[in-house]
């Protein structure tokens, strides 16, 4: 689980802010993003998807890695990017994220292009602009100041969280 998963959220349900420490910067639209990099267990090449009935655009289907199944999400469509091609750069990135029932599970996240590990420091880190309500900032954590611009900071446990919705059974979809 990450160094986030385990402070409890802002007074407003908003991810506590991100920490400092490392890691893995991935890209999405041209425009990168990170998360911290004690949640990620693996990064794969693009391999076979099964869709699964039902599921919201965002979520491609699952994935059979050595024996696990693990639900795939694409992160482009998660975040209301527009789709785009996969292409030799496409990966996923498997991370270990808070499970409904304690413990953790695994969570598998397409991007298009794994970049770089990198050290943020306390005063790198900036809390998520407040654009008045206007923008769901629900999976940030926070924006990381670099002399390359600005590095966005995603908290996969809540996008995993955001995907759990029970269907008329009771069961989650994700």
């Amino acid at each position: 689980m990450t160094d986030i998963a385990s402070m409890p959220p802002a007074a407003d349900g908003s991810p506590p802010l991100a920490r400092p420490g490392k890691y893995l910067t991935f890209s999405l639209a041209e425009e990168i993003y990170g998360v911290p990099v004690l949640a990620v267990r693996e990064i794969i090449r693009l391999c076979p998807i099964t869709p699964v009935a039902h599921m919201p655009p965002h979520v491609r289907g699952v994935i059979n890695l050595r024996g696990r199944v693990i639900p795939l999400v694409d992160l482009r469509l998660r975040f209301g990017l527009p789709v785009a091609q996969d292409h030799d750069r496409t990966c996923i990135i498997v991370a270990q994220v808070a499970a409904a029932a304690g413990g953790t599970r695994p969570y598998a996240v397409v991007v298009d292009g794994v970049e770089e590990v990198i050290g943020l420091t306390a005063d790198a880190i900036v809390p998520p602009p407040d654009f008045g309500g206007a923008v769901d900032v629900r999976f940030i954590t926070g924006m990381a100041r670099r002399d390359t611009g600005v590095t966005t900071l995603v908290d996969l446990d809540a996008v995993a969280t955001a995907d759990r919705t029970p269907d008329p059974a009771g069961r989650t979809t994700c």
